[in-house]
């Protein structure tokens, strides 16, 4: 399974539900909304990429892109627009506004896959160029070059797991990575690691961390994310 989430916002319920099935099978998480303030309302920081229609109500496609690309939250975040006018000036309008891409309408579900995938493997590549040396969470710094956490200007002890789960749920908020996420990408070269060690590194990290051990949260049936309310 991938690790990449989706979200598709679309006024066209059927299409919705017809990208959702198809990029299910190959393997994304896909959430569909049908308009772009039913999509605003969502934890957009949580999707690794939007396809967004340009033609819908109040709130274009256009429009949502413009109000996540002036927040530093959602301005990397990828974007693909899906729509039926292809004229130049259209085009020139969604790259101008930061997409990475742009579909015409009618399409093939080949074509959109390849170039989804194609987004997230240039854009996964940008991240890891750009890796921020510091991760902060008010008095919480992750320095990210020494690989050193410190509190209130105190350094904190952490094995090299637990530093790397606190910088893998830190860097992305309020995302809520399973045992099964965290085991492939911390544990990833171990030949048997069982749930449970995920646990008891948690448990650890939040001990370790004091008033911030209670950004840890635990998503039940699900996993764990830091969350920052």
């Amino acid at each position: 399974m991938s690790d990449y989430r989706i979200l598709v916002v679309d006024d066209e319920e059927d299409l919705c539900e017809i990208l959702k099935f198809n990029l299910e099978n190959e393997g994304y998480e896909v959430d569909t909304a049908n308009s772009a303030e039913e999509a605003l309302k969502m934890n957009i920081i949580s999707y690794d990429l939007l396809l967004l229609d340009v033609m819908m109500g109040e709130i274009s496609g256009f429009k949502m892109a413009n109000i996540l690309k002036k927040d530093k939250k959602t301005s990397s975040i990828p974007i693909i627009f899906i729509t039926a006018k292809d004229t130049e000036n259209d085009t020139i309008t969604g790259f101008n506004l930061g997409a990475d891409d742009y579909i015409s309408k009618p399409f093939s579900l080949r074509e959109v896959i390849a170039r989804i995938k194609a987004v997230l493997r240039r854009t996964s590549k940008e991240n890891t160029e750009k890796a921020p040396e510091q991760l902060i969470h008010e008095t919480l710094i992750i320095d990210v070059t020494q690989k050193k956490v410190s509190i209130d200007n105190k350094e904190i002890a952490l094995t090299k797991k637990e530093f790397e789960i606190l910088f893998l749920l830190l860097q992305n908020k309020g995302r809520v990575f399973s045992r099964e996420d965290i085991l492939a990408k911390i544990w990833s070269e171990e030949v048997y690691v069982l749930d449970r060690t995920i646990d008891v590194n948690i448990t650890r990290l939040r001990k370790k961390i004091g008033k911030y051990g209670k950004c840890i949260v635990t998503r039940l049936g699900y996993g764990y994310c830091f969350e920052t309310k």
